[in-house]
């Protein structure tokens, strides 16, 4: 490439340190007018219901323009058109409101990822800077008008992605690349499934899409709200500063069990019953068992009405019943349906016999008198989601009922409690008992929908929970990311189509990822022999990463196992970044015991605040996470501690993105010797 003279790059440099310092200034002039606004929003508003909502839209604005000084305010620059714009992590103007550092989601921001020489998008040069804690220390310009293009052989660019892990995740805006910023731009009418092997960057894709949506249809996202759905806390707690950074501040993160999480779970299953409870079949043995408490009417109604009597004949009844559920509602939404059509047929005979027509009062009376209550409760009973699925799993006649062609005897006996409840609300539920009360309140009520949905590590999603977070985006998108090779639970997804189906995107575009940039080459190859064995149609994952480190320590004696692995933890604080001791879960304390006794204080995975660098991470949980050295210890252990113990490998190999260490006594499983 041709390059400046050094005079003339020092004084580039010093011209971008310049314009870093006036756009902190202009961002922070931004924030103080958005404080004054909010600490007058009370006077200015008409009404209190008017302060308060302005003054919540105040407060997220103050939020929004936040100012992290260790975080770039600007990570790159376009010339188009004898115009030059600085490309940052959101929108500054200077006092007259001309543009300082564009956002990097608009739409002039696209050409920063995917100009290229073969097409420039009308960009000459492109500009990317290195920062250290905040401070501009260095750039890198390829001149595309003179065909000079450097990729991912970039220098800046690679020190990013290969820079330390420490603390939560960070976000990528400054090294996504063109087939990533092609899913993150996505349309919000589309659903997309992110079939990415390790180290793609599928996470980060998902939360930057999330991201962009919300500052593409900002008031329809508002209204309607985007949603995170993670594996568990320690996974939200681990890309929880992602969005904020990026001035999104107001997307819901849940679990599953948070999401469908109606009453405290107090109960527990064997095995066999709580694969069913994941299983999509008990979703049409609770419709069963629900609209089984229909029953057709067969007396007729009479209503005292001062001097009038009106009286509904038995046919009448059976037709308003018949009709209503043909029209395939909601059960409490067709039971109010029913109570109004008679209700109007009693208005009718009013209307006829006294000239006039009744006023509400008179109508909410019929709505509540005692024939019409007696006869919705016979011909269509009031439920709750505790109820059902409390008489559908203590009365096995009930049960063999909605079960018949759907369930075995053992699969039913397997369900049923050995003893029922006082009552539904003193019932012990389990967690899979949870997604069955999701499922019955479902059938009961429409759930409102999120305008987006993004669910990660979703090829662990059990049947009954897609449906769970279907009803939750039945009117909006889903952006589905996971690994196939990743499935860990017993329901674990074979192929998306099923999953997709069962979250009622069945027409979603599955793309997949796999093109890694995070976990070195050495350590993918390593991950790359368990795939045969997994039983799934997945490509492997190819590393641009060539500078990590995989050291395998073979140990005689089982008894030196705790020692070897102090020795590789201590090697790897002689490194920067993050350090990740990964084990079976009933060796986890063992271990967190013996580095505190040896003075290094261990973590825990969902403890952000903590300065320790070493974390002691239970396999069961590391899905998601990322650290740059890994120390696993004992592979054979952890594949023999549960039926997809390999699954469950192959995702503690691939947590390491600079140097991965593996300590053994027992011998290795047998695809990691081949």
């Amino acid at each position: 490439m041709t390059l400046p003279a050094h005079a003339d790059l020092d004084d580039d440099l010093a011209a971008e340190r310049r314009h870093l310092a006036a756009s902190r200034d202009a961002l922070s002039r931004m924030r103080g007018r958005a404080e004054s606004l909010f600490s007058s929003s009370a006077d200015v508003a008409g009404d209190s219901f008017a302060a308060e909502t302005l003054g919540r839209a105040l407060s997220r604005r103050v939020a929004e323009l936040a100012d992290d000084p260790t975080t770039p305010l600007f990570f790159g620059k376009l010339d188009v058109q004898d115009a030059a714009y600085h490309i940052g992590r959101r929108h500054v103007t200077d006092d007259a409101g001309e543009p300082m550092v564009l956002d990097w989601r608009a739409p002039l921001s696209q050409s920063f990822y995917r100009a290229s020489v073969r097409d420039p998008r009308g960009v000459s040069t492109r500009r990317r800077f290195g920062f250290v804690k905040g401070e501009l220390t260095s750039f890198e310009d390829e001149h595309l008008d003179r065909g000079e293009e450097l990729g991912t052989s970039s220098r800046i660019l690679t020190a990013e992605i290969e820079r330390p892990r420490v603390g939560p995740m960070r976000d990528i805006v400054a090294t996504i690349q063109p087939e990533q910023d092609e899913l993150v731009r996505a349309d919000l009418e589309d659903s997309i499934c992110v079939q990415g092997a390790p180290g793609t960057g599928k996470t980060a894709v998902g939360l930057h899409r999330a991201a962009y949506l919300l500052y593409v249809h900002r008031e329809r996202l508002r209204r309607s709200g985007v949603l995170i759905v993670g594996p568990n806390a320690a996974f939200l707690s681990y890309i929880s500063a992602v969005l904020p950074a990026l001035g999104e501040v107001e997307v819901q993160q849940s679990t599953v069990d948070d999401l469908v999480a109606r009453v405290p779970v107090k109960g527990s299953d064997s095995d066999a019953a709580t694969l069913l409870k994941h299983d999509v079949r008990l979703a049409e043995v609770l419709r069963r068992a629900l609209w089984s408490r229909l029953a057709k009417p067969t007396e007729p109604i009479m209503v005292s009405d001062g001097s009038y009597r009106w009286r509904i004949d038995a046919e009448p009844l059976r037709r308003i019943v018949d009709e209503a559920r043909r029209e395939d509602l909601p059960y409490a939404v067709g039971r109010e349906r029913v109570r109004a059509r008679v209700v109007g047929l009693l208005q009718r005979q009013s209307e006829y016999r006294t000239g006039n027509s009744p006023g509400e009062g008179w109508l909410r009376r019929m709505a509540k008198v005692a024939p019409v209550r007696d006869f919705l409760d016979a011909s269509w009973p009031a439920v709750t989601p505790e109820a059902l699925v409390v008489a559908l799993l203590t009365d096995a006649a009930l049960l063999a009922s909605a079960a018949e062609g759907i369930l075995t005897a053992d699969e039913q006996a397997a369900l049923l409690w050995p003893k029922a409840p006082k009552t539904p609300k003193s019932a012990r539920f389990s967690a899979a008992d949870l997604l069955l009360l999701d499922e019955a309140a479902g059938l009961l009520e429409r759930e409102a929908s999120f305008g987006h949905v993004v669910v990660d590590e979703a090829q662990d999603l059990s049947p009954m929970q897609a449906r769970a977070i279907a009803r939750r985006s039945e009117h909006g998108s889903i952006t589905l990311l996971g690994d196939l090779a990743q499935g860990t639970a017993p329901w674990a997804a074979a192929q998306w189509q099923d999953t997709l189906t069962h979250l009622g995107k069945p027409d979603a575009t599955v793309v997949p990822l796999t093109v890694g940039f995070r976990v070195p080459a050495a350590v993918v190859a390593l991950a790359n022999r368990l795939l045969p064995a997994l039983g799934v149609d997945v490509p492997e994952a190819v590393s641009l990463r060539r500078d990590g480190d995989l050291t395998v320590v073979g140990l005689a004696d089982p008894a030196e196992l705790d020692a070897a692995t102090l020795v590789e933890v201590t090697a790897a604080l002689e490194h920067e970044g993050s350090v990740a001791v990964i084990a079976a879960d009933a060796a986890v304390d063992r271990l967190r015991g013996h580095l505190d006794a040896a003075g290094l204080t261990a973590a825990t995975p969902g403890d952000v605040d903590s300065e320790a660098r070493v974390t002691v991470v239970p396999a069961t949980i590391v899905k998601g996470l990322e650290y740059d050295h890994v120390i696993v210890v004992e592979p054979a252990e952890i594949v023999a501690a549960e039926p997809r113990g390999l699954h469950r490998l192959y995702v503690v190999l691939t947590r390491a993105v600079s140097r991965l260490s593996v300590v053994h006594s027992a011998p290795l499983p047998e695809p990691l010797t081949v």
